[in-house]
């Protein structure tokens, strides 16, 4: 997804020439996380971290590894059902962040007869809608242009495991992100995986062992940084366990 990188310190202007060249429809930059528009004309950064742009979305973003996880709009999330009340599903994203509020109806096909029901640490996936400083989250579970829930909804079997935010954002950017180990697994085991913004992973292997296998394998990667030449050696561990 992310065409450059470059790395940046709080404070730094953005060059014109740093910014996405627009590829697609959209013509009105979008700015992410860690960048801030000082008018008239200039982009300054508010965190260190490295510049990250998609220039078919026209956006522009800072990639940071933090331990704490700020909602954001717009990010694809795994939230933990807490409780029910009024309208909405009570929902944890993180220990460190307001509960979120998720609508019962917010569902693809939902009504007041056939909103869905559910206990205490279901997961679900989830998109944010709103977010600010002085209010709660707000989530959804159905894609605003089509209605539907493409994707989005109960997390159902797997387990879950905990990652950083960093590799969170690095395996939501496919290929770009530089974590191989799913797609050369993928060639010889089928599995299916989650990946919340808020540093949530969820892996369903269709076995325990499978599950924890693949999991475990992604969190070492994650702790150790491990490039390509070593995410292969690991993968072929796994399958020989498998």
């Amino acid at each position: 997804m992310a065409t450059s990188l470059t790395v940046v310190l709080p404070g730094d202007e953005i060059l014109q020439d740093a910014l996405p060249t627009p590829t697609g429809k959209k013509k009105t930059l979008t700015l992410g996380p860690g960048l801030r528009h000082i008018p008239p004309n200039t982009i300054a950064t508010t965190i260190a971290g490295a510049l990250a742009t998609d220039n078919r979305k026209n956006a522009a973003w800072i990639e940071f590894n933090s331990g704490r996880y700020i909602p954001t709009t717009g990010d694809l999330v795994i939230a933990t059902v807490q409780g029910s009340a009024g309208e909405s599903f009570n929902c944890l994203l993180s220990p460190n962040t307001p509960p979120a509020a998720l609508p019962h109806l917010a569902f693809e096909g939902a009504t007041r007869k056939t909103r869905p029901q559910f206990p205490p640490n279901t997961l679900v996936y989830a998109r944010i809608v709103s977010a600010g400083k002085d209010s709660a989250p707000e989530l959804t579970c159905v894609e605003p242009s089509t209605g539907k829930g493409d994707g989005l909804g109960q997390v159902k079997g797997g387990m879950g495991f905990k990652i950083s935010l960093g590799m969170a954002r690095r395996m939501l950017a496919g290929s770009k992100g530089g974590i191989t180990l799913p797609e050369m697994l993928g060639q010889k085991v089928g599995f299916e995986i989650t990946v919340g913004r808020n540093g949530i992973l969820h892996v369903d292997g269709g076995s325990v062992k499978a599950t924890l296998a693949i999991g475990r394998a992604l969190q070492e990667i994650d702790e150790q940084a491990l490039g390509e030449k070593a995410q292969k050696k690991l993968a072929e561990g796994v399958l020989k366990s498998l």
